[in-house]
């Protein structure tokens, strides 16, 4: 075994979580689960597949619920993967972290991985979900989550990041009807984002820590995205992953994917603000105290 050990967020996991234990019990030498109170059977599958169970509260974003888990879990090993619960590594990841990680240098302080994206039982190739690089094993101590509503990412505290060949998936199997709620939450936070980059409703002060290129880039293109006008870029959003980017070679699983993750969802989100800014107008305080009354989003 590795002398990693793999921490796991979970609410309601039951659909995922055997699937995503059972491939990390091949390399990992612990698997800690902090679960959210699941009403479901996530703890009992847990458990019965070896895995410690720590039960937190929700703090209301994936970035406290990680750093708390970090600074309250006697974590013995060298090394730590975080991992989704619907996520897994492909069998040619795990064996390249076999034979990388043992004989890393003292100077390296942690692994991007390529994320691949699977929708309706099909990993999808085109658009814009192939080859996506995050980072998700450092060394202990080197790395936390920056503080974010979502789409949050580690930063690496110092040192050198080096880049694994193959894939990690993440295959959600919820229905479409969960994946339809789930992303109406997410549509909330991401309009709080976007107005708190339009408006600056929060301290935004200068990262010193790394979170990888691609992470870099893609918040560059979000910034730009940010100032396009409201339904017209969703819209010009998803014929660019659907047509430039040759989604539609993945068939009706490409074309689902980017017209509910790329126009769908995008819309919601622009639906949001509109009605947020038709309240608000552009009085900052009177779109946080909107933010915290109708979504309960604190900024």
């Amino acid at each position: 075994m590795l002398d990693l050990s793999v921490i796991i967020l979970t609410y309601n996991e039951e659909i995922h979580i055997r699937r995503c234990i059972e491939n990390v019990n091949q390399f990992a030498r612990k698997v800690y689960v902090v679960d959210c109170y699941s009403t479901d059977s996530t703890v009992e599958i847990a458990k019965e597949l070896g895995a410690e169970v720590v039960q937190h509260e929700w703090p209301g974003n994936q970035a406290e619920q990680f750093n708390w888990a970090l600074d309250n879990i006697d974590i013995q090993t060298e090394w730590i993967l975080r991992l989704d619960a619907d996520e897994y590594l492909q069998p040619k990841l795990i064996m390249e972290l076999q034979q990388a990680l043992p004989y890393v240098g003292d100077s390296v302080s942690a692994f991007s991985l390529s994320r691949a994206r699977a929708f309706q039982g099909r990993i999808l190739h085109h658009g814009i979900v192939n080859n996506i690089r995050i980072i998700r094993i450092f060394r202990r101590g080197m790395a936390r989550y920056e503080k974010r509503l979502m789409d949050e990412h580690l930063s690496v505290l110092s040192g050198e990041i080096i880049s694994l060949k193959h894939q990690f998936v993440d295959d959600n199997i919820m229905s479409i009807g969960q994946f339809t709620e789930k992303h109406n939450g997410y549509a909330s936070r991401e309009a709080a984002l976007l107005l708190d980059a339009e408006y600056n409703l929060t301290d935004h002060r200068a990262a010193t820590q790394t979170h990888g290129a691609d992470v870099q880039k893609k918040r560059v293109q979000k910034a730009r995205y940010t100032r396009m006008p409201l339904f017209w870029r969703a819209f010009g959003y998803f014929l660019y992953r659907y047509i430039f980017k040759l989604g539609f070679l993945d068939g009706k699983e490409g074309f689902m994917w980017d017209f509910l993750q790329g126009w769908w969802y995008r819309t919601l989100v622009d639906i949001k603000i509109y009605e947020i800014k038709k309240a608000c107008g552009n009085d900052k305080e009177k779109i946080k105290t909107y933010l915290q009354k109708h979504y309960q989003i604190t900024l």
